[in-house]
């Protein structure tokens, strides 16, 4: 971590005009439109709730029915009587995501799938401070609503994003990969109790996309339909893994 340090103070003047020109050139995607909030299909009882940044939110595409949450239901929806809730915003934090989350009534989910940390790498978080984050994050899920099971998706490898050129895209890179490496291990020393709440960690593997000739959002920096699709599947998979 302290080489990750003194790289990143090194490169400062070149990020801070790289930095500007991504903002200022990255075209600007909103939300999009759809509920987030309701029940849908039939079969066993399945409650859901997506806690996130931009990406949990869906931007990208324009309607939820393609993002993330409606993937999902689409997936889920022959099996599950779904009740499902999306709680996220464009640009939050670990931070900011917890902080949403304190808001929210105690109620119980079966599911809580989050989505945060690339807003974080991009304000350069350090990868030990935010674990500190993501694990207060968690401690309040559990607390809050009781879940049966979490599944945590990793940061993606911002390295890969089109829209960043390097070395800037270069270094999140390097803090994706590192905040991947606290997360997966703070994942695999959760307890394994019987009634404790199980963890699951969601790669996001853009690599893989690539070879699949799957392209990002037209901002380059953001999912697109068939990656909101795939990434889908992989989560329905451990729902279908648990609740079936």
């Amino acid at each position: 971590m302290l080489k990750l340090k003194i790289v990143t103070l090194t490169l400062v003047p070149t990020l801070l005009i790289q930095g500007y020109r991504v903002k200022k050139n990255t075209l600007r995607l909103s939300e999009p439109q759809g509920k987030r909030q309701g029940t849908m299909g039939k079969g066993k009882p399945l409650s859901i709730l997506i806690l996130g940044d931009s990406a949990a939110a869906g931007v990208g595409v324009e309607h939820q029915q393609d993002a993330l949450l409606g993937s999902l239901l689409h997936e889920l929806k022959q099996d599950f009587e779904i009740s499902y809730q999306l709680e996220a915003k464009t640009g939050d934090t670990t931070v900011q995501v917890l902080e949403r989350t304190q808001l929210l009534e105690k109620q119980h989910f079966d599911v809580i799938i989050s989505s945060v940390g690339v807003n974080d790498v991009t304000k350069l978080t350090a990868p030990k401070k935010w674990l500190q984050l993501q694990q207060q994050f968690y401690t309040e899920i559990e607390n809050k609503f009781s879940p049966q099971l979490i599944l945590v998706t990793s940061v993606p490898p911002m390295d890969l994003f089109p829209a960043l050129p390097n070395p800037l895209g270069w270094l999140f890179g390097q803090y994706s990969s590192a905040m991947n490496q606290k997360l997966a291990n703070f994942i695999q020393n959760k307890p394994l109790q019987q009634d404790a709440t199980r963890y699951q960690l969601i790669q996001f593997d853009l690599a893989h996309f690539k070879t699949l000739n799957l392209q990002m959002a037209k901002d380059g920096f953001h999912p697109s339909k068939e990656i909101y699709q795939i990434w889908a599947k992989e989560i329905s998979t451990f729902i279908f893994s648990k609740f079936l």
